[in-house]
């Protein structure tokens, strides 16, 4: 096999993707994913694209999955955008359709040309791409806010905290702390983080 050969690109069609996603999905219920919310090379090319390829006869590659997963990925944010950032809009799940009235549809695909797809094509993989991207998309959902009462320069560790009022100064390259002390503030050596 030619360089040319080897490097050509492999389109998807819809069962390959169908597959991809009820394959991923299995591996995620099975606890393949990583704590950052994603499979690693390893698992999707020896527990996922062998079954993919065996049972469609494709010839499927890790490159061409990351493909896909960008695809999908950004599918799936144009869902999720159009669910938080927009309102009168929401799902029916028997349907497997985001609904709308006219309006608020013709308001939002002004400001969305590129949505046009979700008005229209049939959602069935929304529920499945949740449980594949959900925790990898920012989502806002462990956001905090500072508020009138938060002081920044605290900070909390289990049940000890940090003190606020050290002073760092660097000197010869070495790190001191000056902390207030009955012997007139005392300097002491700190380790450098």
């Amino acid at each position: 096999m030619d360089d040319k050969e080897k490097n050509q690109y492999s389109l998807w069609n819809s069962e390959e993707t169908k597959v991809l996603i009820e394959l991923l999905v299995e591996g995620i219920q099975r606890g393949w994913r990583d704590s950052n919310g994603i499979m690693n090379k390893a698992t999707v090319e020896h527990k996922i694209l062998p079954v993919l390829n065996e049972r469609l006869g494709c010839q499927k590659t890790h490159k061409h999955y990351l493909s896909r997963i960008k695809f999908l990925k950004g599918q799936y944010q144009c869902y999720v955008d159009l669910l938080n950032n927009s309102s009168g809009f929401g799902w029916d799940p028997i349907m497997k359709r985001f609904v709308a009235s006219n309006e608020v549809w013709n308001d939002y695909l002004k400001g969305h040309p590129n949505h046009k797809f979700i008005r229209y094509d049939s959602s069935e993989q929304f529920d499945d791409l949740k449980i594949i991207f959900d925790c990898a998309t920012a989502n806002g959902s462990y956001a905090i806010g500072l508020g009138d009462t938060t002081d920044a320069r605290v900070f909390t560790v289990g049940d000890s905290q940090v003190q606020d009022n050290l002073n760092f100064e660097d000197i010869n390259d070495d790190v001191y702390a000056q902390q207030p002390s009955p012997e007139n503030g005392v300097k002491r050596r700190v380790e450098k983080l």
